[in-house]
């Protein structure tokens, strides 16, 4: 069966801005089978937010979230209840990742966030950009990172900035395995700065890439950052690419 589809909900921040509850309905008819929240949701409420999804049956297979730990721990363990969502995804900037020194650094700090994530039955995954994929003293950032994080923290593989950054996204899917359980599906150039398209209209082996998966993703997650063309739109067409194309599984076809 082919893998289920969802929807970052960064996509349209602009639109949820507007008016929340008319977008979520027009994602849910477009026939998205789940949402991934941002923290900071514009437009309305976590509770609100929570309320809605259920109501749309719309799942939340996982949720973007500041790391959980120190002061921020509670509010994303409480956001996390809220949505119902057993997955916890967070990351860091470049800054990060500098430095042999600077990725054993995050990698603690990502293990720490790790064991508080699995103290409260929670998991915990990174997000990556380009630069966990570019190399540092001669080897690749994400090769180091899983020599040092704990075996239980899962990455949510971003197909495009994999192949930004120069590297075969369907053969770091393939390599990473089951150990990333959730795809970040978006399409364009590969080019830094330069705005997304829809899915299907870039540059990406989409096929390749969910042939990779196969057996390991739990979830393809379709997220632009800034669209070339109108946001929703994007959004409908790249749900109809993949789902029209037997590549993802929706609500309708």
């Amino acid at each position: 069966m082919a893998i289920p589809i969802a929807l970052q909900l960064y996509t349209v921040r602009e639109a949820l801005a507007r008016d929340f509850a008319r977008v979520m309905k027009k994602v849910a008819d477009i026939g998205y089978v789940g949402v991934e929240p941002i923290f900071d949701l514009p437009g309305t409420t976590t509770a609100e937010a929570a309320r809605l999804f259920r109501e749309m049956g719309l799942e939340v297979p996982s949720a973007h979230t500041p790391l959980p730990v120190g002061k921020d721990k509670n509010r994303v363990l409480d956001f996390m209840a809220a949505m119902n969502c057993q997955r916890i995804v967070s990351g860091k900037g470049p800054e990060g990742f500098e430095t042999m020194g600077l990725v054993r650094q995050t990698c603690d700090l990502f293990n720490e966030a790790h064991a508080v994530a699995a103290e409260n039955g929670l998991a915990f995954g990174i997000h990556n950009h380009w630069w966990e994929f570019a190399q540092v003293e001669g080897r690749y950032v994400y090769q180091v990172m899983l020599e040092h994080l704990d075996p239980g923290v899962f990455f949510e593989i971003d197909t495009y900035w994999v192949k930004t950054a120069g590297l075969d996204p369907a053969k770091v899917v393939k390599e990473l395995g089951p150990r990333a359980p959730l795809l970040h599906v978006k399409d364009g150039p590969a080019v830094r700065d330069e705005p997304h398209v829809a899915v299907g209209d870039g540059g990406l082996d989409f096929p390749s890439i969910v042939q990779a998966a196969e057996g390991a993703v739990a979830w393809l997650i379709v997220e632009l950052d800034h669209c070339a063309t109108d946001m929703l739109a994007a959004v409908e067409k790249s749900y109809q690419y993949l789902v029209g194309g037997g590549l993802a599984h929706g609500n309708k076809s």
